[in-house]
């Protein structure tokens, strides 16, 4: 069974900064609520800030140093942490992330994405781990969301690869691939398969960008070793740039329909 990975623990710098500006804020009598209005930020965001879980933008402390009349105090320990261009690491619950999310748009070169998958899929590729399958199976449940909330809008983008690779049995597979079908009849979900050309930067690696609900954007990258979480504008930037050229060459929704059936009978059945 594979050892179970720890939470990260929050950068002690960011909780640092959103000890201060809310210790700012707090002296100046200013709600968190007129902080959020100021700048256009919704309020959990803004709590999050204040605890170090989100870093905020640059323009966020202009706009929150001027109001509060900081004296540029803030900006400057803003600065501190962002020196060389290279923002202070920020871990984030990425299951908490993901719940929260308006939109997902997941890219995957050689497996279903964890959302997608059936869970004899899921244990196959966790080596048997019930426990690990049954937790990244109940995180499914955001798809359909519940009475007190609307799903986000998700999109899995597929590389052709993906619905040839062995996974479990040719059972597994052929479950997989019809589960991937009724995914699509969701509303909120579309699925594109992307042709294997390997003339794209998706090869590179898998990746997950979250919207959240005031329009700031979180990654989930997968590398070698483990999972990186980013909200660094340069990072992001360059996802957007994979995207639009995955999606370039990934077929309609209709289209990758009838390639995932024609490849259940051809290989699967």
């Amino acid at each position: 069974m594979p050892p179970r990975r720890q939470r990260p623990r929050e950068s002690p710098a960011l909780v640092a900064f959103g000890r201060q500006m809310r210790r700012m804020r707090e002296a100046k009598d200013v709600k968190q609520e007129t902080i959020a209005h100021l700048t256009q930020v919704s309020g959990p965001q803004v709590s999050r800030i204040e605890t170090g879980k989100k870093r905020a933008t640059r323009s966020f402390v202009d706009a929150v140093d001027d109001y509060l009349e900081a004296g540029g105090s803030l900006i400057s320990l803003w600065e501190d942490l962002n020196k060389d261009g290279h923002p202070v690491p920020i871990w984030f619950d990425w299951p908490q992330t993901e719940a929260d999310a308006v939109m997902l748009v997941c890219w995957q070169h050689s497996i279903i994405p964890g959302l997608a998958q059936t869970p004899a899929y899921a244990l196959a590729l966790l080596r048997g781990s019930r426990e690990a399958a049954d937790a990244r199976i109940i995180r499914q449940a955001i798809l359909t969301g519940d009475k007190d909330s609307n799903p986000p809008i998700v999109v899995f983008l597929l590389d052709e690869h993906v619905l040839h690779n062995l996974v479990g049995t040719p059972e597994t597979m052929r479950e997989q691939l019809e589960h991937l079908l009724e995914l699509i009849l969701l509303p909120n979900v579309t699925v594109q398969v992307v042709l294997s050309s390997g003339e794209h930067e998706g090869v590179l690696g898998a990746f997950v960008v979250a919207t959240m609900e005031d329009r700031s954007e979180i990654a989930y990258i997968e590398t070698a070793i483990r999972g990186i979480t980013t909200d660094n504008p340069a990072d992001l930037a360059s996802l957007a740039r994979t995207l639009v050229e995955l999606r370039s060459q990934a077929l309609t929704q209709d289209m990758s329909r009838e390639l995932i059936r024609k490849v259940i009978k051809e290989r699967w059945t």
